[in-house]
């Protein structure tokens, strides 16, 4: 999924807001940035496993963050299943 794909859709945003979207089964597709900490993006990445979520890991923080309309970087985003 590119950034565009995810500009134009519903998504959330940060860590705990991308935790909360995968528990509730809400998450169809979750960015991680490149340049977040592993020991922060690990236990996300599998969660995302587990849950046959799939990951994209290929953008920065500071490109998440534009991406979602915000001013600061983001560590996480994911975008919504459609209702």
């Amino acid at each position: 999924m590119t950034l565009e794909e995810l500009k134009n859709s519903s998504f959330v945003v940060g860590m705990k807001e991308t935790e909360r979207a995968l528990e509730k089964g809400e998450a169809a597709c979750v960015f991680i940035a490149s340049d977040c900490d592993e020991k922060i993006s690990g236990p996300l990445h599998e969660s995302c496993e587990t849950r046959g979520v799939p990951v994209t890991a290929e953008f920065t923080k500071k490109e998440l963050g534009r991406a979602c309309g915000i001013k600061v970087k983001a560590a996480a985003a994911a975008v919504l299943r459609s209702r």
